[in-house]
């Protein structure tokens, strides 16, 4: 887990600029899907293929926050990237232009359905009732990328915590999207992890200033309990 924080001048401005620190001051658990990207083998397994150090050590915050939600009548959402090796799921845009040759046949290979990496990874508390969504890009909102979108509505759920890995890359391009797609978003700071302390408060800076709500996994859990009372 990140043992680091926003920078206290930037939340003075959030405050100065909106008149309260936070946009979202309660949530209603049977509107709530808490969204739980890319805990996959790939990156939390030392041994995965592009482990992320920190990202094991969010894994009880996740299912603590799974945990409560799931109590107060939400729902709980694994979402893992999905490749292939043809077609939409190889992705040449950014297999082709960003990945160095040698390590794209890993990606298509080791996050195939199938494949060992592309497995949750183990410890999370995956419940029979919670949906287990695939995605084959970064943010799992954006058109084609998953079917994620499309089932939050039909189950009414206006309200999105994010948590997983990469803070600064899958997990923030989801919670971006979410909120242009017009729901509620909350990223939850010790509950994301990215490579490096640097590279998790990017992400969760500019989140932040624009796109919606960073609390802490006790701030989440005292909301579900206070609204769910």
């Amino acid at each position: 887990m990140h043992d680091v924080e926003l920078p206290a001048e930037l939340l003075e401005q959030l405050k100065a600029r909106r008149g309260r620190l936070h946009v979202f001051d309660h949530l209603d658990p049977a509107r709530t899907a808490l969204l739980v990207i890319d805990m996959q083998n790939a990156f939390v397994h030392p041994d995965g293929f592009a482990h992320v150090e920190k990202a094991a050590g969010i894994v009880p915050n996740i299912n603590r926050l799974a945990g409560a939600l799931r109590g107060a009548g939400g729902t709980v959402i694994w979402i893992r990237v999905s490749l292939t090796d043809s077609g939409r799921g190889a992705w040449a845009m950014y297999f082709d232009h960003f990945t160095p040759e040698a390590e794209r046949a890993d990606w298509h290979a080791q996050l195939s359905p199938g494949h060992v990496s592309h497995e949750f990874c183990a410890g999370l508390d995956i419940q029979p009732d919670d949906w287990i969504v695939d995605k084959d890009r970064f943010s799992a909102f954006i058109q084609d990328a998953s079917p994620l979108e499309g089932r939050l509505r039909e189950a009414s759920i206006d309200t999105v915590l994010i948590t997983g890995t990469l803070t600064n890359c899958c997990c923030e391009s989801t919670a971006r999207d979410a909120m242009m797609r017009d729901f509620r978003t909350l990223m939850i700071a010790d509950a994301n992890a990215a490579k490096t302390d640097d590279d998790h408060l990017a992400g969760l800076r500019t989140f932040v200033q624009v796109f919606g709500d960073v609390i802490s996994t006790d701030a989440a859990i005292e909301m579900i309990g206070k609204t769910a009372k």
